[in-house]
């Protein structure tokens, strides 16, 4: 893989991780706040009154979620590392490389000149 798919991988990756928490982070964040405060955790739904949760299944599923966005930043951070690390150009073969001073791409017109 060329190290600039990793770089644009790497951008994408975290773009990805910041949009899941910015669009489904707020359903995840009162989670701590209800056990820390109040010592009860409630699951609210639209159509449906408050029901009283077991608070460790809220926290654990904020976890979850957390660690997935965390995974995806991370995966992001480490692809525009390993794409800023990468070799670039300097690992090209001898016998790619094309231009002047290449002694393997002398033409007959180049030959004539001398």
């Amino acid at each position: 893989m060329s190290d600039m798919r990793f770089i644009i991988g790497g951008i994408a990756l975290i773009f990805v991780g910041f949009i899941i928490l910015g669009g489904f982070g707020d359903n995840y964040q009162a989670a701590t706040l209800e056990s820390n405060e109040f010592g009860t955790c409630y699951e609210y739904s639209d159509d449906a009154p408050p029901k009283e949760i077991n608070c460790s299944f809220k926290i654990f599923d904020q976890t979850i979620f957390f660690g997935l966005v965390i995974g995806f930043i991370a995966g992001g951070i480490i692809c525009l590392v390993k794409g800023a690390k990468g070799g670039w150009d300097n690992k090209v073969k001898p016998e790619d490389i094309v231009g002047p001073g290449n002694n393997q791409n002398n033409n007959s017109d180049d030959q004539d000149k001398r």
